[in-house]
C-alpha cells in the first residue's frame, strides 16, 4: 500500500489566498463602515457605504488577482513554448541539461543520464517543465479560478461588518462593528496560523493589530471630517 504524506506546505497557496481575501474584506469594509459611522452618518448611509465597499472591493480583488495570475500564466506558457522549441531543435543539449540537474541533486552522472533519457522518452516537455522550470499541472496558474476565489473570500469577510450595520443598535454601531470585526480577525488569524503549523496566538495578534490600527485611523478621519464639515 502506497504511503501518501501530507505536508503543510501544500496548503500555502489556497490558504494564503483565502486568508488574504477574507482579511481584506473584514479590514477594509469594517474600516470604511467605522469611518462613515464616526462622521455621524445615518444607518442607511452607513449601510450604503458598507455594501458599496463590499461590491467594489470584491470586484477589485477579482480584477487584480485575474490580471496578476494571467501575467503568471502568460509567462508559464512562454517558457513552455520556448522549451518545446528547444526540445525539437536541440534534443541532445536538452538531455544534457536535464542530466546536469539530476547530478546536482545527488545522482551519479551515469544514473542521471539514464533517468533523463527515460523521462524524456516518456514525456520530454513534462520532464523539463517540472525539473527545469519548476512547473506542474497542480500548481499551474488559473486566472479565473483565482479571481473567483478572491472575490468570494473578500465578500465573506466584508459581509461581517455589513451584517453588523443591520443588527447593531444605532447608538453602538461603531463599537459593535469594531469589536465583532476584530473578533473575526483574531479567529481568522488563529485558524490560518494553526493550519499552517505556526503558533495561533502570534497569527491572531498580527491580524488583530493591523485591523485595529486601520479602524482607529478611519474612525479618527471620520470624526474629524464629520465635525469639521458638519
Amino acid at each position: 500500500m502506497r504511503h501518501r504524506e501530507s505536508h503543510r506546505s501544500e496548503r500555502i497557496g489556497w490558504l494564503r489566498a483565502a486568508v488574504l481575501g477574507a482579511n481584506d474584506g473584514i479590514v477594509s469594509t469594517a474600516s470604511l463602515v467605522v469611518g462613515v459611522a464616526a462622521a455621524e452618518a445615518t444607518r442607511q448611509n452607513v449601510l450604503v457605504a458598507g455594501v458599496a465597499g463590499l461590491v467594489a472591493g470584491a470586484l477589485s480583488m477579482a480584477a487584480g488577482e485575474y490580471v496578476s495570475v494571467s501575467s503568471q500564466a502568460d509567462t508559464e506558457q512562454a517558457d513552455l513554448a520556448r522549451e518545446k522549441n528547444e526540445l525539437a531543435t536541440q534534443p541532445n543539449a536538452e538531455e544534457d541539461e536535464l542530466t546536469a540537474i539530476y547530478v546536482k541533486r545527488g545522482l551519479t552522472p551515469e544514473l542521471a543520464r539514464t533517468v533523463a533519457q527515460q523521462l524524456m522518452a516518456k514525456d520530454a516537455l513534462a520532464a523539463h517543465a517540472r525539473d527545469e522550470l519548476g512547473l506542474t499541472a497542480e500548481l499551474a496558474a488559473r486566472p479565473l479560478q483565482a479571481a473567483l476565489a478572491s472575490a468570494a473570500t473578500f465578500s465573506v469577510g466584508a459581509g461581517v461588518p455589513v451584517l453588523m450595520i443591520v443588527v447593531a443598535p444605532a447608538n453602538a454601531l461603531v463599537l459593535v462593528v469594531a469589536v465583532v470585526s476584530l473578533l473575526c480577525l483574531v479567529a481568522l488569524g488563529a485558524i490560518a496560523a494553526r493550519t499552517g503549523g505556526a503558533p495561533a496566538a502570534a497569527g491572531a495578534m498580527r491580524v488583530a493589530f493591523w485591523g485595529a490600527l486601520a479602524m482607529a485611523a478611519t474612525a479618527g478621519v471620520g470624526k474629524l471630517f464629520g465635525t469639521t464639515i458638519g
